[in-house]
């Protein structure tokens, strides 16, 4: 190298003696190439070095024309690879060897040996230099290789090198659209030919390098315009009949990747079709399917057929929900405020956008490089950084004199106890009866013990769904009504739906209801059918899902993880190429439409329903004879958030397996690709007495469809597709009625019910007051509870003690489709209300203030994420409105004014369900931690913050199964700036704030690693929230426990269920998803709202996580 910098630019005659020996034994020792004369080579260059540093005569010989010298030298750089090359450009190798190459070009005829050597050299060192491409161009070496490479066309061995530099220029986006002007792209297209055994390495490189000029979306349009996409498609046709043995995949790999760029613009993909590019690669790709080795085609000819199928416009007239509810009055700002602005002849489904794209590169494994990338770079970014803003200080925003309109829902802080009635201070209203029937599931009393196993045949079983009938009931239909230990009878008025009832016959029925009462102590269907009657909502539901009514018993056996099966998304994608191959084979067939009211029932197709509480399914079509696409309904008041669905089906055969799509759905990821199955429950399952919800669905899988959406529904962002869920379900009986959801439904009337059976679990020792918070929006009370342990007696110490306990503040549920929070408040509400010993124990520790349900109205109307208002309420803490978020309204109220007695809660948590993670596991707010997350130099004093934060989720992790340390995060973030966790830390000063995710898919670690989750760990998981509050309890306050037995239990209980963690506490970026063999075509995005909103990773800390004086204490 050093040789090199000296002769860069000699030119003169001969060589003497002695350095024409040193260069014959330099050029044999390269012949050679053995390792052990690397010592020898340095020392014969270093002698050559040297006489040409003191011999002006003996540096012009070697750089004369016609001397080998320089040669010998170049071949000595050409053996050496690997970290030699690395030290040469860290040296300034590069620029010598491009001056080099000018200087040799200067020359005529130039010498062909050098160029070789030049080139082959500038090979190797091209890909280990990232400038080289801006180097090469601004020394003009650009094009010299690309007249060389016209002049030697013929000329293999010169052509390989210099293709090979070429593919190295090229990845300079720059360069790239130089050299097509240069005429680049058609030299290319004259050495590509047809299939043949010859010369396939010039191809190999010929390729790439065309593949990474078509990269310029110029290059591309240039191919386009000079027909070159027909032409690949033919030289793709004959390698493909040809390389019968497959000995060639990575040239008809490289083909295709060409092409692949070609279409990443509109012509390209215009030029693709036309040339009948669809039926090509799908032929192709078929006949590949039973060759694993070729998995590398089809999942390239997969994307390419995707990227260019048509966009097709989503079968509705409007991406709104099909419901509208008018707010009171309309936001100034924001999305909602957008929506009733917008004209209303405008169509809102498509728009040019989805014409005028030119979209970028659609590759499965780049497109979630780059997300993980803007993830990552996004994190940062949202990570708060202004210490003022984290710094918790209290800010009530509201008088005083407004908080004492909260007064009356804290009478337990002047309550003398003299008298031992306790009444409400505001009892909840008596609603209003519905005006309409209430639709009850019946049947003509079908004996649960004689239905056959599947198939249904013979028995009662035979014919059910032609029997099954709903039951209009009025007020007094209840009264008067029998009962039975085994089957409880609904008796009353058929009513005739001839829209969307599936089944009615217009007799009389009887229902055979599973006697579940010893299972399920807070279920009772009567009772149920009784809240439903002071349930609102905007559709005015007058029907009620049989799974609501008969109850859910958790199953005994284990649900595992769905293992997915190699290859599944790539078949459901050719299955939706062959809707454009082969139309003729599509139905295309409505079979259930909320817009139209009106259904035509042929008895040939399944029958739909979604018109219950909390139902969403707004339309079904039947593709083909077993499969059908399924549109959910948005949000009311919002035109997007597809993600939660729960809907009947009837009218199946036994043994036929169905595909169902739900086509619309917005999130880029989700668990559905990770193992997680849709619900199912079984009305014929449920009245042979086993009532329940069971994970189901093979080749289940999540991916990109074709169905264009609107950048008015993608937040302004052009080119946007939705995505498809598609599961396959083989149904087991005759004539059964099935209902799907996205997870364990749990409705308003379902939490009214549990609450009003909780009231008959008190005991004269437990303080119980439920109250109503707040009217909703739709009209629904939002219900309030406050539990805790009575004085044991009326003398002033009791009472004292009694007003002096700790608040604990808990809410739920105010995402609608997050069901699974729901199941862990039960959990917590049903511990609160046990005798034993604990609960006690922990009701004698704590006052409990819960809002159970933050969103009813959205839970009731079937919404994912939003309210009536259109609007997320956990996005609304910052400055709620009482006229269009009450119910935030009034609980943040309720903190402030907790605040403003200087009774602030020991813990905020609020839960709420994570469709992208799996296990359970919290976010809280931390100055530290989050500071550490970016480069931001604070001050000691800013630093300083006590570590009690972190002693809950430990104690946690310590005690319930499915809870997971690692997954936690104290980070706080921009965009979580107005969520309830972030809003209560900063606003109210509790410094225990948290946030409970809980996992909608499963367990990745300790006791249920591998499995599922469901309703019983679920509650298990609100069961041991109270247990670590007891145990927080305890290491706070060592004394007050110290002769109490009640603790022994839960020592006992923390030893036999404490969860093993073996993972220290790490931060977490996206999915901890191991890699997957195929290639799935989703990135990573955001928690739980389509809008970019990562969860930041978790900043390495204290894994006790308890404050100096708690350590002192437990050592004690």
């Amino acid at each position: 190298f050093c040789i090199l910098a000296v002769l860069g630019s000699r030119h003169l005659t001969h060589l003497n003696s002695r350095v024409l020996m040193l260069l014959g034994q330099l050029e044999k020792l390269n012949g050679e190439a053995v390792l052990s004369d690397a010592e020898v080579s340095r020392h014969i260059t270093s002698k050559i070095l040297h006489l040409i540093q003191t011999q002006e005569k003996t540096r012009k010989e070697i750089t004369a024309k016609g001397s080998s010298g320089m040669e010998v030298i170049l071949a000595s750089l050409e053996v050496s690879g690997g970290r030699r090359v690395g030290v040469l450009v860290s040296k300034g190798g590069t620029a010598i060897l491009l001056q080099l190459l000018i200087t040799t070009s200067k020359e005529w005829p130039p010498s062909e040996e050098l160029m070789l050597q030049l080139h082959t050299i500038l090979a190797k060192v091209g890909p280990k230099d990232r400038k080289f491409g801006i180097k090469a161009r601004i020394n003009g070496a650009l094009n010299i290789t690309v007249s060389l490479l016209k002049q030697n066309l013929q000329n293999h061995k010169l052509l390989l090198p210099c293709l090979q530099v070429l593919r190295v220029y090229s990845a300079n986006s720059v360069n790239a659209v130089s050299l097509g002007k240069n005429g680049v792209v058609e030299l290319l297209f004259k050495i590509i030919g047809p299939y043949s055994k010859k010369n396939t390495s010039i191809l190999k490189v010929t390729l790439d390098t065309l593949a990474a000029l078509l990269k310029s979306k110029a290059n591309a349009r240039r191919a386009v315009d000079r027909t070159y996409v027909p032409t690949l498609l033919a030289v793709y046709q004959d390698w493909h009949r040809n390389d019968t043995r497959h000995r060639h995949v990575h040239i008809r790999k490289a083909i295709l990747g060409c092409i692949r760029n070609i279409t990443n613009i509109k012509l390209g993909r215009k030029a693709f079709l036309e040339a009948d590019g669809m039926r090509i690669l799908y032929s192709t790709s078929t006949e590949c399917l039973s060759v694993r080795t070729l998995d590398p085609l089809i999942n390239t000819s997969s994307l390419i057929m995707r990227k260019c199928f048509p966009k097709n416009r989503l079968p509705v007239p409007t991406i709104r929900s099909v419901f509208h509810y008018q707010l009171p009055h309309i936001p100034a700002e924001g999305p909602v405020a957008q929506l009733y602005r917008q004209p209303p002849d405008v169509d809102d489904v498509v728009d040019e956008s989805d014409d005028n794209d030119d979209t970028e590169a659609d590759t499965e494994n780049d497109t979630e490089n780059e997300e993980d990338e803007k993830n990552h770079k996004t994190q940062n970014d949202d990570i708060e950084t202004d210490i003022s803003k984290l710094r918790p200080k209290e800010n009530l925003t509201r008088p005083l004199e407004d908080l004492k309109m909260y007064e009356c829902f804290f009478p337990e802080l002047s309550e003398n106890f003299q008298v031992k009635v306790l009444t409400s201070c505001q009892t909840p209203a008596v609603l209003p009866k519905s005006l309409a029937p209430i639709v009850v599931p019946t049947a003509h009393a079908p004996s649960p013990l004689s239905l056959d196993g599947p198939g249904g045949a013979g028995g009662a079983g035979e014919g059910l769904a032609q029997e099954l009938e709903r039951v209009a009931l009025e007020e007094d239909t209840l009264n008067g009504q029998s009962q039975s230990p085994v089957v409880g009878s609904l008796q009353g008025e058929l009513e005739h739906d001839d829209d969307c009832s599936s089944h009615s016959s217009g007799e009389l029925g009887v229902l055979e209801v599973p006697d579940t009462a010893a299972l399920l102590p807070l279920h009772d269907p009567e009772l149920y059918i009784d809240m439903v009657k002071g349930t609102k909502s905007v559709p005015q539901y007058t029907e009620v899902a049989y799974p609501d009514y008969f109850g859910h018993v958790a199953p005994t056996f284990r649900e595992h993880i769905l293992e997915r099966v190699y290859g599944v998304q790539r078949a459901k994608i050719f299955q939706d190429i062959e809707r454009m191959i082969h139309p003729n084979d599509i139905l295309d067939k409505v079979v259930y439409d909320l817009d139209l009211k009106r259904l035509i029932d042929d008895g040939e197709s399944l029958k739909f329903n979604s018109q219950f509480e909390s139902g969403n399914l707004r339309k079904a079509v039947q593709v083909r004879k077993f499969e059908y696409d399924l549109i959910l309904n948005s949000d009311i008041n919002s035109n997007h958030y597809h993600q939660w669905f729960y809907f009947e089906v009837s009218g199946m055969r036994v043994g036929s397996s169905y595909r169902f799509n739900i086509i619309n759905c917005e999130k880029v990821n989700s668990q559905f690709n990770y193992g997680m199955q849709v619900l199912m429950y079984s009305v014929q399952e449920a009245i042979s007495g086993h009532p329940r919800w069971v994970r189901t669905g093979t080749e289940i899988c999540y991916y990109k469809n074709h169905f264009s959406r609107s950048s008015i529904a993608a937040g302004g962002q052009k080119g946007k597709s939705y995505y498809t869920m598609t599961f396959t379900v083989t149904f087991q009986y005759r004539d059964d009625v099935c209902y799907f959801a996205y997870h364990y439904p749990y409705t308003y009337s379902t939490l009214k019910m549990h609450l009003q059976k909780l009231e008959a679990l008190r005991t004269p020792q437990i303080y119980l007051r439920q109250d109503v918070l707040c009217e909703t929006l739709g009209g629904n009370s939002c219900p309030l509870l406050t539990i805790t342990a009575m004085p044991q007696s009326s003398s002033n110490d009791q009472i004292c003690q009694f007003k002096n306990r700790p608040y604990v503040f808990l809410t739920a549920r105010v995402h609608p489709g997050e069901t699974n929070a729901s199941w862990v408040m039960k959990g917590t509400l049903e511990f609160l209300m046990s005798p034993s010993p604990m609960a006690q124990s922990l009701r004698e520790s704590y006052v409990f203030k819960i809002v159970p349900m933050l969103n009813p109205d959205g839970v009731i109307n079937g919404n994912h994420r939003c309210s009536l208002s259109g609007e997320d309420l956990n996005r609304q803490w910052q400055r709620p409105s009482p006229d269009l978020h009450p119910t935030i309204f009034h609980t943040k109220g309720l903190l402030q004014y907790l605040s403003s007695i200087q009774r602030v809660p020991l813990v905020y948590c609020d839960y709420h369900g994570h469709s992208r993670k799996k296990n359970v596991f919290m976010y809280g707010c931390s100055i530290k931690e989050t500071l550490w997350q970016t480069n931001v130099n604070a001050a000691a004093c800013d630093l300083q913050e006590d570590l009690s934060y972190r002693t809950l989720p430990k104690i946690l992790s310590q005690l319930a199964p499915a809870f997971s340390m690692a997954s936690c995060s104290f980070v706080v973030e921009k965009s979580k700036e107005s969520t309830a966790r972030v809003v209560v830390w900063r606003e109210i000063g509790v410094q225990k704030s948290y946030t409970m995710e809980s996992t909608l898919c499963g367990c990745d670690q300790g006791k249920y690693k591998g499995l599922q989750i469901g309703t019983r760990e679920l509650e298990e998981m609100g069961a041991q929230f109270c247990i670590a509050l007891l145990r927080l309890k305890r290491l706070s306050s060592p004394l007050e426990f110290r002769n109490s037995s009640h603790f022994l239990d839960v020592e006992n209980d923390l030893i036999e269920s404490r969860c093993k963690v073996t993972s220290s506490t790490t931060y977490v970026l996206d999915e901890d998803e191991p890699s997957f063999m195929e290639e799935v075509d989703y990135s990573a995005e955001s928690n739980d709202e389509p809008e970019p909103d990562p969860d930041p990773q978790e900043t390495p800390a204290d894994e006790d996580g308890l404050s100096d004086s708690e350590l002192a204490l437990r050592r004690s």
